[in-house]
């Protein structure tokens, strides 16, 4: 039998509105909030804005975990995000996406998920 040691959800959004009150620093602290109702220790986190001078607009944000990370990264403009929850031992992946996608939903009435895959991880 396979085993496996981590899981990583990944889910990709469209119509995502953040505006200068919901951008990227937003998006963190609902990360944040999603890893402890997960009851997983976070070790650091940190979000980079990008203005569209070197990058296109939108922002790139971490947790990073004491067993793996959760990330997001959006675009702006194209109203795109894209997360993904990495957890190894007792961390749930599900639980923290499901958390984060309840607020999403919520806070932006265009918001429509396209894609939510599960890998398995450390396969032995």
């Amino acid at each position: 039998m396979i085993k496996s040691h981590g899981k990583q959800v990944c889910v990709d959004y469209i119509g995502c509105e953040f505006n200068e009150n919901k951008g990227g620093f937003w998006m963190l602290e609902l990360m944040q909030y999603a890893v402890k109702c997960a009851n997983v220790r976070e070790v650091h986190a940190h979000v980079e804005e990008f203005d569209g001078t070197e990058s296109p607009p939108g922002f790139a944000a971490v947790v990073l975990l004491d067993e793996s990370h959760v990330s997001a990264h959006c675009y702006y403009g194209k109203g795109l995000l894209a997360i993904d929850a990495f957890t190894c031992g007792d961390g749930d992946s599900n639980l923290i996406i499901d958390i984060i996608q309840n607020k999403l939903s919520t806070e932006m009435k265009n918001i429509q998920q396209v894609s939510r895959n599960e890998i398995k991880r450390f396969k032995h």
